[in-house]
């Protein structure tokens, strides 16, 4: 099989790492690809947004199968136009896209089918959403409800930051209509957990469980960023009942949620879930892999991602039975300095051939000549696998300390809270 992969980031790394272990395929493409895909795949500079260019290369080079990393071609539909000229596509429609197009679609869905979620309201108008600010009390979440790069998050703790957040969201251009509507929500305390699952349109099959990190800075301080490390897998997953509690109360509403209203999901449904005292609340939808933790979770899958990919696309996922490694896997980003504010590109990028005992996912990176150069704010992303998340976590930073880079950092704590608790 021909297979193409859209993006250039460290998840559609991670996503040709797996791919390729698959015996069926005898081509991978990526467009536009990075520095460290050129190893795995034929790199084609196609913009993951020229859905036009995609669909003529596709079927130019007979593509089996085209699998979408990144949201934005998903929710321009480029599933929709690969649908029309009869190409196979891994990735949700456009109108299943919108839970991640639009925040407030998400929200109204998990209330519509009773699925716990954090309180929460829609705002157009920042005089409005002024008179209400402290509306769920502090700290207090505004989420631009469209597309903003992972950075349309901003939470406050008091009256006079929520008010300078609110101009940057709605009245400083930076977010363009991503933030022409914002939803404000109850800000949920407790511990995180990422949930990927493939979904077919009838059965939603979980992933094995991560945890991300989003802030830049050690102590989870810092701006909020794509993510900067995880681990898998969570431990909170290693609770039965709690497994239970979000296949009944989540998962199981969601695939009746879909059909209810017509929805032909098909491909990845990422759910962030905040998990207090043993009840879980989802915070938000993805509609594709979540990065960086893919690169924590495809290196602990042992079924061919292509067999499973295809399951979802021909409506057959409930005859899959997925197989997990029981070892542990510890990610760790390298950024650029000044992520996620203003960094700058094109630094040397030495020591990824020296690293031995983890895989190193290539996220903003390029090559230019013999050179690897920095073309990102993530930059790389460094995986470990061990038996124990102590062992993982100091093959990881030992590896980590053998690249290098201009201005390089990154967080030093990624899975502290694993190696404790094992």
């Amino acid at each position: 099989m021909k297979v193409l992969i859209v993006g250039s980031g460290g998840r559609e790394h991670a996503i040709a790492w797996k791919l390729a272990q698959s015996p069926k395929i005898k081509k991978l493409y990526a467009a536009p690809g990075n520095g460290g895909m050129t190893e795995l795949c034929e790199c084609v500079d196609i913009a993951v947004d020229d859905l036009q260019g995609l669909k003529t290369f596709a079927k130019e080079n007979a593509v089996d199968l085209t699998v979408v990393g990144p949201e934005l071609p998903l929710v321009l539909g480029l599933s929709d136009v690969f649908a029309k000229e009869n190409l196979a596509v891994f990735g949700p429609n456009r109108a299943c896209a919108r839970f991640e197009g639009s925040k407030a679609f998400t929200k109204e869905f998990l209330k519509r089918h009773g699925i716990p979620t954090a309180g929460y309201k829609e705002y157009t108008d920042p005089d409005t959403l002024k008179k209400d600010v402290g509306l769920f009390g502090y700290p207090m979440v505004l989420k631009a409800d469209g597309l903003a790069a992972g950075k349309g998050v901003l939470i406050t703790e008091n009256k006079e930051d929520s008010l300078k957040a609110i101009d940057r969201l709605m009245l400083s251009g930076e977010f363009g209509e991503a933030s022409e509507t914002i939803v404000v929500e109850e800000f949920l305390t407790g511990r995180e957990a990422s949930l990927l699952c493939f979904v077919d349109g009838h059965t939603i099959l979980p992933m094995e469980s991560a945890q991300d990190y989003k802030r830049a800075l050690d102590g989870d301080l810092g701006l909020n960023t794509g993510g900067m490390g995880t681990y898998s897998p969570n431990l909170l997953m290693k609770d039965d009942k709690l497994c239970q509690t979000i296949e009944e109360t989540i998962l199981t509403p969601i695939v009746e949620g879909f059909k209810a209203d017509g929805l032909n999901y098909k491909g990845i449904l990422f759910i962030g879930l905040m998990i207090d005292k043993g009840v879980p609340k989802v915070l938000e939808f993805n509609v594709r892999l979540g990065d960086p933790e893919t690169q924590s979770v495809l290196p602990r899958l042992e079924t061919d991602l292509l067999d499973i990919m295809e399951a979802c696309i021909e409506e057959r996922l409930k005859d899959v039975a997925l197989q997990w490694s029981e070892q542990k896997t510890v990610s760790v980003v390298m950024a650029s300095g000044g992520y996620p504010d203003a960094y700058q590109k094109g630094k040397e990028i030495t020591g990824t051939d020296q690293v031995e005992e983890a895989i190193v996912f290539h996220a903003g990176t390029k090559r230019v000549g013999d050179q690897l150069v920095t073309d990102g704010g993530r930059v790389l992303c460094v995986t470990a696998k061990a038996d124990d998340f102590a062992q993982a976590q100091r093959t990881v930073y030992r590896e980590l300390k053998k690249i290098n880079f201009d201005q390089a950092f990154y967080r030093k704590d990624i899975a502290d809270i694993a190696v404790e608790e094992e």
